[in-house]
């Protein structure tokens, strides 16, 4: 354990982090240089990429998310599996980035969650081997990042919250880092003087669904000619039908008071299929489809500020990140509502489709300095728990 006593010292650390999110798309793998830990830690990405799943893949992980078909020696099987397509995703940004492997420090692995339960027993499980990983890339592996805050009393989600604080909080102004990948989810950052809030000032919870559904209208509605909407082109040419939006808008779920998460359980297929089946009901065209569906992911962001957010103080600004984040429609329908200015992570120096790579990347190298990395603010724990667990790489020969 010599390797992980000299990581925890080093005042700098090149780390890979890895993530497939809830939309199930591809591995994004982010390089980075993460100097310094905690509130002080700066992140620099060095290296970026996504790599799609195979067709047969992302079939295979789909019945991974039911249990009619995740039968447990399937289960075990992808999980070795995707623990290879992991370690092939980080060996392919390292030599993105020119560096030789020897120079990389760790890597940072989430996996990808088949299914998570925040309550009233929590439990989660992500796959893709870090063994393997370990194994494949001759590097220390820190994965399985949300057991710990679940063991505590914890949602176990969102893990964005301690990297948002990180990186978006601001001396004077009070943000929201709104999140829009497969599920939506927002950090409350409020102002202070004078370094910015700390984590027993945070709000995080997920807001709802986010591309996901959309993700699923779009491909039903275009044959599969399209995986998603780009820059929100589909919404834009519908009209919205108000009546079905304001019903959608009464899901439960949606002013369930934080601390909360959610994910494919509620927001999965099942969902997506009972949204298309209303909307042809309602005969509405595959474009107004598309711009109700999208206009929920939206004006459930609007919504859960003016419930939870706004009543703690005014909201000034919001910051965009995720796939979502390129989606014109979502991001003109929340400006719009707000009435105040909506950036993207972009606009402050963070690869919106990379963020929450480097968001793992951070959680690894925070882990083997020993510092907590959960915010129970935000997620309900019972106090700071340090996140992941280390798989040391193989011994030298």
């Amino acid at each position: 354990m010599q390797r992980l006593a000299d990581l925890a010292h080093r005042s700098v650390r090149r780390v890979v982090g890895l993530i497939s999110g809830t939309s199930a798309d591809g591995i994004d793998a982010a390089l980075v240089e993460v100097s310094g830990v905690g509130l002080r830690a700066h992140l620099r990405l060095i290296a970026g990429l996504t790599i799609p799943f195979r067709p047969s893949d992302r079939d295979e992980l789909f019945r991974m998310f039911d249990p009619s078909t995740a039968t447990v020696d399937r289960i075990t099987a992808f999980n070795f599996h995707l623990g290879d397509l992991f370690a092939e995703a980080a060996l392919a940004v390292i030599a993105q980035a020119g560096v030789a492997v020897a120079d990389v420090d760790l890597v940072g692995s989430h996996g990808q969650t088949i299914w998570h339960i925040p309550a009233p027993d929590g439990s989660t499980l992500q796959i893709g081997e870090p063994a393997v990983i370990a194994e494949r890339t001759g590097l220390p592996v820190v994965a399985d990042f949300r057991v710990a805050d679940m063991a505590a009393g914890g949602q176990g989600a969102p893990l964005a919250s301690y990297f948002d604080l990180v990186v978006f909080r601001h001396p004077t102004l009070n943000r929201a880092a709104q999140n829009i990948g497969g599920i939506g989810n927002v950090t409350y950052l409020p102002a202070r003087k004078p370094d910015g809030c700390g984590p027993e000032d945070v709000l995080a919870f997920d807001t709802g669904p986010g591309n996901l559904v959309i993700d699923a209208v779009v491909a039903e509605v275009t044959g599969g000619q399209q995986a998603f909407d780009q820059d929100g082109a589909i919404a834009a040419r519908g009209r919205i039908s108000n009546e079905w939006l304001a019903q959608l808008l009464a899901d439960p779920y949606l002013h369930q008071k934080p601390p909360k998460t959610t994910g494919r359980e509620v927001y999965g297929s099942p969902f997506a299929r009972r949204l298309l089946s209303e909307a042809r009901a309602r005969r509405l065209s595959a474009d107004d489809t598309v711009a109700t569906v999208s206009a929920l992911t939206a004006d459930s962001v609007v919504a859960a500020y003016r419930e939870f957010l706004v009543p703690r103080g005014p909201l000034h600004e919001v910051v965009l990140s995720g796939g979502g984040s390129y989606n014109g429609f979502l991001r003109r329908r929340i400006a719009a509502a707000l009435g105040i200015p909506v950036r993207t992570s972009e606009d402050l120096g963070i690869n919106g489709k990379l963020k929450e790579a480097m968001m793992i990347a951070l959680l690894a190298s925070d882990a083997v300095a020993g510092v907590p990395t959960n915010v129970p603010a935000a997620t309900g724990a019972r106090g700071p728990r340090v996140l992941g667990k280390f798989v040391p790489p193989p011994l030298p020969h």
